[in-house]
């Protein structure tokens, strides 16, 4: 399963005793679909994109997509440096309604961050959908950027 008991540093930097392995549950296809038919009604009205983050993001934003229609962007953690020297793939956001999806949101640092960036390029970003909500401190966190974030399901649920 995905839930694993041992030692294990998050990318906080936080120790935990409970670690969520996204990797056990994005590349199966069956549960993957299970995964997208849990987020789709939990879509904000008016959403006009999906952006997945990478790497975690991708998996689950493109199932979503595909399970509710939406288009997509991928965005990375920092713009390419060559090329098109994109932040997000895909769509153009300049304007759009992006809903961030996300796999796992532990502290929401790296969802913060990226949504400070997609602001900057002209997207309104509200709202970040995630997998697993940990409970550590995510939710708040974006609340102070006025980002809403909803999950499937919470640390606390998953320990029941």
């Amino acid at each position: 399963m995905a839930q694993l008991d041992g030692e294990f540093r998050l990318r906080s930097g936080a120790m935990t005793g409970t670690y969520f392995d996204k990797y056990q549950f994005e590349p199966d296809p069956e549960l993957l679909s299970a995964i997208a038919a849990e987020l789709v009604p939990l879509i904000p009205d008016g959403t006009e994109l999906l952006a997945g983050l990478e790497l975690g993001g991708v998996p689950i934003c493109t199932a979503l997509s595909l399970a509710s229609g939406l288009p997509a962007v991928f965005v990375r953690k920092k713009a390419k440096e060559y090329g098109t020297a994109k932040l997000a793939e895909g769509p153009e956001v300049d304007g759009r309604r992006l809903l961030v999806v996300e796999d796992v949101v532990t502290t929401g640092g790296q969802v913060v961050l990226t949504t400070q960036d997609l602001r900057e390029r002209g997207a309104v970003v509200t709202t970040a959908l995630c997998v697993i909500d940990r409970e550590q401190g995510g939710r708040e966190n974006l609340a102070t950027e006025s980002i809403e974030l909803k999950a499937a399901f919470t640390r606390s649920e998953i320990e029941q």
